[in-house]
């Protein structure tokens, strides 16, 4: 079912949540995203990549606005352990980020590179789900950002950074998977520049490491909006069912339908979807990496669960060769 061929890839667009374990959700829709996730793994595990390229946000964990890129790429990277993810280092293949660093500077994308990147549940979550933790085949992480702007990268250079991540795949005889963790429609409580509390302000400005109290409030605290949010109370944005399957829908079209998405407005994203939506974006960078011919989504997924504050979205898709037919399973 599955060749070794030049350029062979295939890309999973996986939402990710914190709340994932803490807070209950109903029987059904648990059941459902369980049953979702291990049939994900399943063909994944089927696909069996040689390659990672994981491709991310972080929640002012790792990055933070004294110097915050739209793009970076690890040659190291270690997951801090927050919520209930794994901490430790990932097995990033160093020789081979840098090689995707030179080339992508070649191609005029002034990436960022870090030699000690921190990272939290949005690179750790899916392997997490997909490996049981981050013993994983080699793995290149990179970061986009989508929490603090003005450096939040746009939709039309996301797909650029994705096609020119595609080409330099094209030379390396790896099976490579791309992942893109993150969305689709949510606004978690991530602090922002406009915080009225200064000592706010400064904790996601300035890097340093929390303190298990201040883990422990955030925690309380996510989990209490999720909670006020499948209740039909609280602040939070309501999540965009809608929004999201048009996303879905853009990404598992062909070629041109990824310049169609790329004509959205910038702004509608947080205004229709919420501010973290941006997040998103990371599945287009991965989407855009399949420069070549692309099947139709062999598993395609999604439910909106308040309590994970999430439209959960699970797609997975293949740049060469047949997918056994699946079933979609959608709600």
């Amino acid at each position: 079912m599955w060749t070794d061929a030049m350029g062979d890839r295939a890309f999973l667009g996986m939402s990710h949540s914190p709340l994932m374990g803490l807070n209950p959700v109903p029987a059904q829709a648990g059941a459902e995203l369980e049953a979702a996730i291990a049939r994900v793994r399943d063909l994944v595990l089927a696909y069996a990549p040689d390659l990672i390229v994981l491709i991310a946000p972080d929640h002012y964990n790792g990055f933070f606005n004294r110097l915050m890129p739209p793009f970076c790429i690890g040659t190291q990277a270690r997951a801090v352990g927050d919520y209930l993810s794994p901490a430790g280092l990932l097995r990033v293949d160093a020789s081979l980020a840098l090689e995707m660093a030179d080339a992508l500077m070649d191609r005029g994308f002034d990436v960022a590179v870090s030699r000690r990147m921190e990272v939290d549940h949005g690179f750790a979550q899916p392997l997490q789900l997909l490996w049981g933790g981050l013993d994983t085949p080699p793995v290149v992480p990179v970061f986009v950002n989508a929490v603090a702007p003005p450096g939040i990268p746009r939709l039309f250079r996301c797909r650029e950074l994705g096609r020119a991540i595609g080409d330099f795949l094209d030379g390396v005889p790896r099976r490579v998977l791309l992942i893109g963790s993150g969305g689709l429609s949510h606004e978690p409580p991530v602090p922002t520049l406009d915080h009225p509390d200064p000592e706010v302000r400064e904790r996601i400005t300035v890097p340093r490491e929390a303190t298990a109290g201040e883990r422990e409030a955030k925690t309380r605290r996510v989990m209490a909006a999720g909670q006020a949010l499948a209740a039909g109370e609280g602040t939070v944005k309501p999540l965009a069912p809608d929004w999201d399957r048009r996303w879905m829908d853009a990404l598992a079209g062909p070629a041109g339908s990824l310049d169609e998405l790329c004509a959205w407005p910038e702004d509608a994203i947080a205004r229709e979807a919420g501010a973290s939506a941006h997040e998103s974006k990371t599945w287009l960078v991965a989407r855009a990496a399949l420069t070549g011919r692309v099947e139709a989504p062999v598993f395609r997924y999604y439910r909106a669960i308040p309590e994970y504050i999430a439209g959960f979205g699970l797609m997975l898709m293949r740049q060469q060769g047949p997918f056994i037919a699946l079933p979609t399973n959608e709600r």
